[in-house]
């Protein structure tokens, strides 16, 4: 949706986390894009390029770098999560 940020997961197929990042946010209604990195090298380094972390998942928002699943549920927890997924004057996802 074009009022909302976009929201991208750098993951793999067996990773539990990446699955846990995914639930948490389609329970939140969040829409994200996924970009599979466990075949792909090149994809990989690109998200170690922009997040400066090897793990995964990855998540950004906005182009910004969220971390991984325990910093996604750590911002959920503290109600900054809903904050950084609306823009201004519209209502939280």
């Amino acid at each position: 949706m074009a009022d909302r940020p976009r929201v991208l997961i750098y993951s793999t197929p067996t990773c539990p986390y990446c699955g846990a990042a995914r639930m948490l946010l389609t329970k939140k209604s969040v829409a994200f894009d996924e970009i599979p990195v466990g075949n792909d090298p090149a994809m990989r380094a690109r998200m170690e390029e922009l997040s400066g972390r090897r793990t995964v998942p990855q998540v950004f928002i906005d182009d910004r770098p969220i971390g991984g699943f325990d910093e996604l549920c750590e911002l959920d927890r503290s109600g900054k999560l809903d904050a950084l997924l609306q823009r201004p004057g519209t209502d939280a996802p």
